[in-house]
Parts: structure tokens; sequence; C-alpha cells
């Protein structure tokens, strides 16, 4: 059971960077493969600096990491099992989706 500080922080910083739709984008977007700042604002259609201000917060999560590379700064996931939490995530969801064990889903908004 979860129930030290440490394990609710950790949890609690996934879950920050998670509740942002363009930071789930970003962070799917570096499970396939790293990626320069420019790229990564032009694939996902956001600006430079919303786009800086989302990796520095994933960065503070410490879910991605820089790589210098010349003058550049490429960005990745901080490790290669989080690409496998996320898909695991995602997958989970989807199966409780269909699942929908709680019978008023619908008028509460929730499951």
């Amino acid at each position: 059971m979860l129930t030290t500080a440490p394990d609710i922080e950790i949890l609690t910083r996934f879950g920050r960077a998670l509740a942002d739709p363009i930071r789930c984008r970003i962070l799917l977007a570096l499970r396939e493969a790293p990626s320069y700042p420019a790229d990564l604002a032009d694939a996902l259609e956001i600006s430079r600096t919303r786009l800086s201000n989302h990796l520095a917060c994933l960065r503070d999560c410490g879910l991605v990491v820089t790589v210098p590379d010349g003058r550049r700064t490429r960005y990745e996931l901080a490790d290669e099992r989080l690409g496998h939490a996320l898909d695991d995530l995602r997958t989970a969801v989807v199966a409780v989706e269909t699942d929908r064990t709680c019978p008023d889903a619908d008028e509460r908004a929730c499951c």
C-alpha cells in the first residue's frame, strides 16, 4: 500500500503532468522518439513559448530530461519505462471505459 510521503509525491507529480492535454501530447510524442523543442512545437501546433512552459513543468515533475546536442538541446523521456507506463495507463482506462461498472456513470460523469 502506498502510504509514504515519497510514494504519494511521485504519483502526485505524475498526475500533475498528465492533468494537461498539451503535456500529455508532449509525453506521447516523446514516447515515440526524442525531439527538439522547435520540432515539438511544430508537430503539436503550439507556440514555442507555450511549449517551453509545459516542458519546464515536465522537467520539474522528473518525467523528461534535456540532452545537449551540439548547440541544440534535445528532450526525451527521463526513463523508457515511462513510455510503457503511459501505454499501460491508456489501455487500462480504455478497459475501464468499456466495462462501466458504475450504474449511473452517464448521469454523474464518472467512471
